[in-house]
Protein backbone atom coordinates (compact mmCIF):
# COMPACT_ATOMS: atom_id res chain seq x y z
CA UNK A 1 0.00 0.00 0.00
CA UNK A 2 1.55 3.56 -0.82
CA UNK A 3 0.27 6.81 -0.22
CA UNK A 4 1.01 10.12 -1.07
CA UNK A 5 0.83 13.15 1.57
CA UNK A 6 0.75 16.32 0.35
CA UNK A 7 2.62 18.89 2.64
CA UNK A 8 3.77 16.09 4.98
CA UNK A 9 6.88 17.58 5.79
CA UNK A 10 4.96 19.12 9.42
CA UNK A 11 2.16 19.63 10.74
CA UNK A 12 -0.58 17.70 10.05
CA UNK A 13 0.19 16.59 7.10
CA UNK A 14 3.64 15.25 8.66
CA UNK A 15 1.33 13.34 11.31
CA UNK A 16 -0.33 11.56 8.37
CA UNK A 17 2.83 9.99 7.21
CA UNK A 18 3.68 9.21 10.19
CA UNK A 19 0.73 6.97 11.76
CA UNK A 20 -0.23 5.30 8.10
CA UNK A 21 3.61 4.60 8.16
CA UNK A 22 3.59 2.87 11.38
CA UNK A 23 0.57 0.93 10.44
CA UNK A 24 2.80 -0.60 7.28
CA UNK A 25 2.03 2.65 4.40
CA UNK A 26 4.88 3.29 2.05
CA UNK A 27 5.11 6.76 1.96
CA UNK A 28 5.61 9.45 -0.44
CA UNK A 29 6.18 12.95 0.85
CA UNK A 30 4.58 15.64 -0.84
CA UNK A 31 6.43 18.92 -0.36
CA UNK A 32 8.01 22.44 -1.90
CA UNK A 33 10.98 22.53 -0.28
CA UNK A 34 13.79 20.17 -0.61
CA UNK A 35 15.36 20.42 3.17
CA UNK A 36 12.48 20.65 4.78
CA UNK A 37 11.47 17.08 3.08
CA UNK A 38 14.71 15.49 3.44
CA UNK A 39 14.83 16.32 7.46
CA UNK A 40 11.17 15.00 7.60
CA UNK A 41 12.13 11.48 5.73
CA UNK A 42 15.11 11.58 7.87
CA UNK A 43 12.91 11.46 10.87
CA UNK A 44 10.59 8.84 9.57
CA UNK A 45 13.01 6.20 8.72
CA UNK A 46 14.14 6.80 12.32
CA UNK A 47 10.96 5.86 13.09
CA UNK A 48 10.93 2.61 11.12
CA UNK A 49 8.29 3.84 8.51
CA UNK A 50 9.23 3.04 4.85
CA UNK A 51 9.62 6.22 2.82
CA UNK A 52 10.13 5.49 -0.78
CA UNK A 53 10.65 9.25 -1.35
CA UNK A 54 9.88 13.04 -1.91
CA UNK A 55 7.75 14.74 -4.62
CA UNK A 56 8.29 18.30 -5.69
CA UNK A 57 4.57 19.47 -5.47
CA UNK A 58 3.77 23.75 -5.88
CA UNK A 59 0.09 23.87 -5.62
CA UNK A 60 0.04 27.17 -7.04
CA UNK A 61 2.28 26.39 -10.31
CA UNK A 62 0.14 23.96 -12.58
CA UNK A 63 3.23 23.12 -14.67
CA UNK A 64 4.90 22.17 -11.46
CA UNK A 65 1.49 19.56 -10.72
CA UNK A 66 1.87 18.21 -14.35
CA UNK A 67 5.74 16.99 -13.72
CA UNK A 68 5.03 16.17 -10.32
CA UNK A 69 2.26 13.49 -12.02
CA UNK A 70 3.61 12.29 -14.37
CA UNK A 71 6.92 11.65 -11.84
CA UNK A 72 4.60 10.03 -9.47
CA UNK A 73 3.40 7.97 -12.15
CA UNK A 74 6.91 6.98 -13.55
CA UNK A 75 7.88 5.81 -10.06
CA UNK A 76 5.07 5.18 -7.54
CA UNK A 77 2.70 2.94 -10.29
CA UNK A 78 0.72 1.10 -7.17
CA UNK A 79 -0.36 4.30 -5.69
CA UNK A 80 -3.32 3.44 -4.04
CA UNK A 81 -4.20 6.82 -1.59
CA UNK A 82 -3.61 10.30 -2.14
CA UNK A 83 -4.27 12.78 0.57
CA UNK A 84 -4.68 15.80 -0.09
CA UNK A 85 -3.12 18.35 3.09
CA UNK A 86 -1.00 20.85 1.87
CA UNK A 87 -2.59 23.99 1.85
CA UNK A 88 -1.87 27.74 2.79
CA UNK A 89 -3.86 29.93 5.23
CA UNK A 90 -4.54 33.27 3.65
CA UNK A 91 -5.01 35.96 5.94
CA UNK A 92 -6.79 35.06 8.56
CA UNK A 93 -6.43 38.21 10.63
CA UNK A 94 -8.57 39.93 9.41
CA UNK A 95 -12.30 40.07 8.91
CA UNK A 96 -14.32 39.34 5.51
CA UNK A 97 -14.81 43.03 5.11
CA UNK A 98 -11.13 43.71 4.81
CA UNK A 99 -10.05 40.66 3.52
CA UNK A 100 -7.46 41.62 0.44
CA UNK A 101 -8.89 40.07 -3.15
CA UNK A 102 -4.91 39.17 -3.96
CA UNK A 103 -5.00 36.94 -1.04
CA UNK A 104 -8.84 35.47 -1.75
CA UNK A 105 -7.05 34.65 -5.34
CA UNK A 106 -4.00 32.98 -3.84
CA UNK A 107 -5.40 30.96 -1.03
CA UNK A 108 -7.94 29.69 -4.17
CA UNK A 109 -5.23 28.95 -6.38
CA UNK A 110 -2.97 26.96 -4.20
CA UNK A 111 -6.30 25.24 -1.77
CA UNK A 112 -8.72 24.66 -4.79
CA UNK A 113 -7.66 25.05 -8.16
CA UNK A 114 -4.19 23.41 -7.40
CA UNK A 115 -4.96 20.40 -5.24
CA UNK A 116 -8.18 20.06 -8.12
CA UNK A 117 -5.41 20.06 -10.67
CA UNK A 118 -3.34 17.60 -8.94
CA UNK A 119 -6.37 15.30 -8.03
CA UNK A 120 -7.32 15.33 -11.77
CA UNK A 121 -4.02 14.36 -13.14
CA UNK A 122 -3.96 11.21 -10.44
CA UNK A 123 -7.10 10.11 -11.15
CA UNK A 124 -6.47 7.62 -14.12
CA UNK A 125 -3.63 6.14 -11.57
CA UNK A 126 -5.42 5.53 -8.56
CA UNK A 127 -8.41 4.10 -10.65
CA UNK A 128 -5.90 1.39 -11.97
CA UNK A 129 -5.09 1.00 -8.55
CA UNK A 130 -8.93 0.73 -7.54
CA UNK A 131 -7.47 3.63 -4.95
CA UNK A 132 -8.88 6.57 -2.69
CA UNK A 133 -8.49 9.99 -2.24
CA UNK A 134 -9.27 11.84 1.13
CA UNK A 135 -9.10 15.61 1.40
CA UNK A 136 -8.32 17.27 4.77
CA UNK A 137 -10.76 19.96 5.08
CA UNK A 138 -12.87 22.20 7.44
CA UNK A 139 -16.90 22.23 7.28
CA UNK A 140 -18.24 24.11 4.52
CA UNK A 141 -20.97 24.74 7.11
CA UNK A 142 -19.57 28.70 8.87
CA UNK A 143 -19.01 28.71 12.40
CA UNK A 144 -19.46 31.57 14.52
CA UNK A 145 -16.26 30.80 16.36
CA UNK A 146 -13.45 30.53 13.56
CA UNK A 147 -14.22 31.66 10.49
CA UNK A 148 -11.57 33.38 7.89
CA UNK A 149 -12.79 33.74 4.48
CA UNK A 150 -10.27 33.32 2.27
CA UNK A 151 -9.32 29.77 3.82
CA UNK A 152 -13.37 28.82 4.37
CA UNK A 153 -13.82 29.76 1.09
CA UNK A 154 -11.35 27.28 -0.64
CA UNK A 155 -12.24 24.40 1.39
CA UNK A 156 -15.98 25.08 0.52
CA UNK A 157 -14.71 24.80 -3.11
CA UNK A 158 -12.58 21.60 -1.97
CA UNK A 159 -15.44 20.10 -0.21
CA UNK A 160 -17.78 20.61 -3.45
CA UNK A 161 -15.19 18.93 -5.98
CA UNK A 162 -15.50 15.78 -3.49
CA UNK A 163 -18.94 15.52 -3.67
CA UNK A 164 -19.24 15.61 -7.70
CA UNK A 165 -16.32 13.49 -7.92
CA UNK A 166 -18.30 11.38 -5.55
CA UNK A 167 -21.39 11.07 -7.18
CA UNK A 168 -19.70 10.98 -10.52
CA UNK A 169 -17.34 8.16 -9.33
CA UNK A 170 -20.70 6.18 -8.47
CA UNK A 171 -22.37 7.11 -12.13
CA UNK A 172 -20.07 6.51 -14.50
CA UNK A 173 -21.25 4.96 -17.89
CA UNK A 174 -19.52 2.92 -20.56
CA UNK A 175 -19.41 3.84 -23.99
CA UNK A 176 -22.33 0.85 -24.64
CA UNK A 177 -24.38 2.90 -22.17
CA UNK A 178 -24.46 0.62 -19.47
CA UNK A 179 -23.40 1.67 -15.45
CA UNK A 180 -20.64 1.12 -13.77
CA UNK A 181 -18.63 2.62 -10.94
CA UNK A 182 -15.14 3.86 -11.13
CA UNK A 183 -12.86 2.19 -8.68
CA UNK A 184 -11.72 5.39 -6.84
CA UNK A 185 -13.51 6.58 -3.82
CA UNK A 186 -12.99 9.97 -2.70
CA UNK A 187 -14.05 11.80 0.54
CA UNK A 188 -13.10 14.56 3.04
CA UNK A 189 -11.48 14.54 6.75
CA UNK A 190 -11.76 17.49 9.10
CA UNK A 191 -9.15 17.16 11.73
CA UNK A 192 -11.03 19.30 14.27
CA UNK A 193 -9.40 22.40 16.07
CA UNK A 194 -5.36 21.26 15.53
CA UNK A 195 -2.46 22.77 16.53
CA UNK A 196 -0.14 23.88 13.78
CA UNK A 197 1.90 25.86 12.09
CA UNK A 198 -1.31 27.22 9.70
CA UNK A 199 -2.88 28.54 13.03
CA UNK A 200 0.01 30.04 15.11
CA UNK A 201 0.29 27.50 17.06
CA UNK A 202 -2.84 27.82 18.53
CA UNK A 203 -3.19 25.59 21.74
CA UNK A 204 -6.78 25.93 23.31
CA UNK A 205 -9.27 24.17 24.93
CA UNK A 206 -10.44 21.56 22.46
CA UNK A 207 -7.51 21.80 20.52
CA UNK A 208 -5.51 18.73 19.62
CA UNK A 209 -1.95 17.64 18.45
CA UNK A 210 -0.69 16.50 15.27
CA UNK A 211 -0.17 12.73 17.06
CA UNK A 212 -3.70 12.52 17.98
CA UNK A 213 -4.65 13.83 14.50
CA UNK A 214 -2.44 11.56 13.00
CA UNK A 215 -3.24 8.37 14.65
CA UNK A 216 -7.03 9.00 14.11
CA UNK A 217 -6.51 9.54 10.72
CA UNK A 218 -4.72 5.98 10.23
CA UNK A 219 -7.11 4.32 12.11
CA UNK A 220 -10.35 6.24 9.59
CA UNK A 221 -8.05 4.84 6.76
CA UNK A 222 -7.28 1.11 7.46
CA UNK A 223 -11.08 0.74 9.27
CA UNK A 224 -12.11 -1.37 6.14
CA UNK A 225 -14.95 0.78 5.40
CA UNK A 226 -16.18 2.44 2.00
CA UNK A 227 -17.20 6.21 2.97
CA UNK A 228 -17.40 7.18 -0.69
CA UNK A 229 -18.51 10.83 -0.81
CA UNK A 230 -18.88 11.37 2.95
CA UNK A 231 -17.70 14.39 5.29
CA UNK A 232 -16.04 12.88 8.37
CA UNK A 233 -15.31 14.82 11.49
CA UNK A 234 -12.30 13.03 13.59
CA UNK A 235 -12.49 16.00 16.19
CA UNK A 236 -15.77 17.53 15.62
CA UNK A 237 -15.95 21.28 16.65
CA UNK A 238 -17.69 21.53 20.18
CA UNK A 239 -20.41 24.39 20.37
CA UNK A 240 -19.96 26.83 23.57
CA UNK A 241 -22.69 27.81 25.76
Amino acid sequence: MIVLVTGANKGIGYGIAKHLGLSGWQVIIGARDEQRATKAIDELKAQGIDVLGWVNIELKDLANIERAANEINEKYPELTLLVNNAGIPGDMSVDSEHTEISVIRETLDVNFIGTFALTKALIPLIAKNSGRIANITVPSEISPYWHPLAYVASKAAQNAMMGVMAIEFEQQTNADGLGHKKPVEIFSVHPGPTTTDLNGNMALPGFHDIETVGQKFAELINDGQNHQGEFIELYPIVKED
